[in-house]
């Protein structure tokens, strides 16, 4: 480049080579060193590196082996729950609430399956927060009641809808089934109560039919099309959705906040996820963390692995910068010893375990976070992804 930056030069200053003085000669010279060691000092962004690996295929296994029959399954689910609700909506009784609550806790774990597809349609109408901000808001979840006309797709409304503001509704309202239904049947406000309940199934069912319908017709082909490397391409976005997920739903969500250890020691035990039920909280852990840990390694409903991150990375021949070893086992290995700290964990009810053995909950996020480090930092650093969402706990 230096010849031709001189010829260039050259030219600007209306001189020749054979003609030139050795003053002007001396001038050019020196205005050449400037131009080097400023060209040296600028450093380029670096873009996304182009790998020479079949993405589609690890895309194709992705869409029709794991979202769109994940979806598939929790649909039935969530149609089911809607049917018990309508039904606790039209003859609220012992019977009704029991089946109702059963629904609720069916398909609450089937949504922990498909709660770490934040990407593609999931994204686009923001669904988790339609279903899973917690904690439910009480207050605000009383005055709705009472308003009758909240909207439901105001940010500000997340907290009262969805599985947290159900869970308030059937499992928090009194110590027993008797008070609860006190609630539905005699209370002055019980009819605004009822169709409360049926505004929270209705919201989560069109929300989540509108995700369902689109991965269904268009999202599937546009997902699997976009195989390059850029911000707004399908790996780039799984990988962050992924990412997301794991960092804020499963490790702060589920463990750092309750236990305090992501703000500064202050434990916060009534932020547990299903805090009004106490007895299915560990159970909405394990479950995530499986789902986590399969979509990693492109393991879909019936136990059969296929192209993922975990054969892209393979690929790669990626290595953990600690140990210098496969990255892909590191974190397979990193899955496996979080599950075995959650396999220890004494009881179902996390919000007790806050209060008596914090230490428990402490380690849980302890393991948790040595794989937000190799997911968020190892892995997209090998894949050249950018992790394009923002937070402020320093990873």
């Amino acid at each position: 480049m230096y010849w031709i930056r001189t010829s260039i030069l050259v030219q600007f200053y209306g001189l020749s080579t054979v003609h030139m003085s050795v003053k002007n000669l001396g001038l050019i010279l020196g205005f050449l060193v400037v131009i080097a060691a400023c060209s040296k000092n600028q450093k380029s962004e670096p873009g996304p590196v182009e790998h020479s690996i079949d993405r589609q295929a690890m895309l194709i296994n992705y869409a029709d082996n794991i979202v769109v029959p994940s979806y598939t399954a929790f649909k039935g689910n969530l149609d089911f729950m809607v049917k018990k609700g309508d039904a606790f909506n039209a003859n609220p009784t012992k019977i009704t609430l029991t089946e109702f609550r059963e629904a609720w806790v069916n398909t609450y774990i089937s949504w922990q399956k498909v709660e770490l597809f934040e990407f593609g349609s999931a994204d686009k109408f923001v669904l988790r927060s339609y279903f899973n901000v917690y904690p439910a808001n009480e207050a605000l979840i009383n005055a709705n009641i009472l308003a009758a006309n909240a909207n439901f797709d105001l940010p500000s409304t997340y907290t009262s809808q969805g599985f947290p503001a159900l869970d308030y509704l059937i499992n928090g309202l009194g110590a027993n089934d008797e008070a609860i239904l006190s609630y539905y049947t005699t209370a002055p406000d019980a009819t605004k109560r009822l169709a409360y309940i049926k505004k929270i199934t209705a919201q989560m069912n069109t929300v989540f039919n509108q995700v369902y319908t689109e991965w269904k017709s268009n999202q599937r082909d546009t997902f699997v099309s976009k195989v390059g490397m850029d911000a707004s391409s399908s790996t780039s976005t799984m990988v962050n959705g992924f990412v997301r997920n794991y960092e804020r739903s499963i490790r702060s969500g589920k463990f750092g906040i309750p236990s305090g250890t992501m703000f500064n020691g202050t434990v916060s035990p009534e932020k547990v996820e299903a805090f009004y039920k106490k007895d299915i909280s560990l159970t909405l852990a394990k479950t995530a963390h499986q789902a986590a840990t399969d979509f990693f390694n492109g393991k879909n409903n019936v136990g059969i692995e296929g192209p993922s991150f975990k054969t892209y990375l393979n690929a790669l021949s990626a290595t953990d910068s600690k140990t210098k070893g496969s990255l892909s086992l590191a974190i397979t290995d990193q899955f496996a010893l979080t599950e075995q700290k959650l396999n220890v964990l004494p009881t179902e009810n996390l919000n007790e375990l806050v209060k008596t053995q914090n230490e428990l909950m402490i380690n849980v996020y302890s393991e948790l976070q040595k794989t937000v480090r190799l997911i968020k930092v190892d892995m997209t650093s090998a894949m050249s992804i950018t992790i394009t969402y923002t937070d402020n706990d320093g990873d």
